[in-house]
């Protein structure tokens, strides 16, 4: 199993508030782990929110014992989301500030993911599957039946999120377990790519591009190129 992956400002932003993290090897007791995150907030407070959230989970991960993935999941995002509420109480340009998550590991045949807000993970082989769920207010329209998918990508709301790290003391991840037989790709990203890029353009780019690189920066320019309005993360792991 390979990684690669890389985060852009867009074409719009100047500050990238945005943060990912790969590894193919061994963090802590997992074989592996992969991270987007896509901070919000006011000046330098979305940056701050998005780093100090994944460096709070990879460090706990690294120095636990545990050897059970959703539970290790479960607590770092736990510890990330109190990290980025004890920050915002330090300083009141902080005030509010918060981050998406999504997270994922791979062991014993097992895709482990877990997600706060819109950052997505997607499982790519000759189809393309959402795995997580959108917490959003779009989602929870499509989700009512009173709005398609399509129409929810570019809806002037689809930037509202109902869940964040840091937005409330008691976070409720969303976990899901999917069978994983490591010859497909899976692929995790802010809303700067899924907003810009519908899902069948990423298939194509996913399953025509041999290399994990060639595919993450053509997604990452077919972003830019649909107008780059927000940051854009990408991590793709797979073969």
């Amino acid at each position: 199993m390979k990684a690669y992956g890389k985060t852009d400002a867009g074409a719009i932003r100047a500050m990238n508030q945005d943060v990912i993290f790969y590894s193919e090897n061994p963090v802590g007791t997992l074989p592996n782990l992969f991270i987007v995150a896509d901070g919000m907030g006011g000046h330098r407070a979305g940056d701050i929110a998005s780093s100090l959230a994944v460096k709070t989970f990879v460090d706990f991960i690294k120095r636990s014992q545990n050897i059970n993935p959703i539970t290790l999941l479960e607590e770092g995002i736990e510890l990330a989301n109190m990290a980025v509420i004890e920050k915002a109480f330090e300083d009141e340009g902080y005030h509010g500030m918060g981050t998406t998550i999504v997270v994922a590991t791979v062991k014993d045949g097992l895709l482990y993911v877990a997600n706060v807000g819109d950052s997505r993970l997607y499982l790519i082989n000759d189809e393309i599957h959402q795995i997580t769920r959108d917490h959003s207010y779009v989602e929870d329209l499509v989700s009512l039946g009173q709005l398609d998918k399509e129409s929810a990508r570019v809806n002037q709301k689809k930037n509202i999120i109902t869940r964040a790290i840091g937005a409330e003391p008691n976070v409720v991840p969303d976990f899901f377990e999917v069978e994983y037989n490591g010859t497909d790709r899976f692929l995790l990203c802010s809303d700067g790519l899924s907003n810009m890029v519908s899902d069948e353009e990423i298939r194509k780019v996913i399953t025509s591009e041999d290399d994990l690189s060639d595919a993450v920066h053509r997604l990452i320019d077919l972003a830019n190129e649909h107008g780059g309005r927000d940051n854009i993360s990408v991590v793709l792991v797979g073969r």
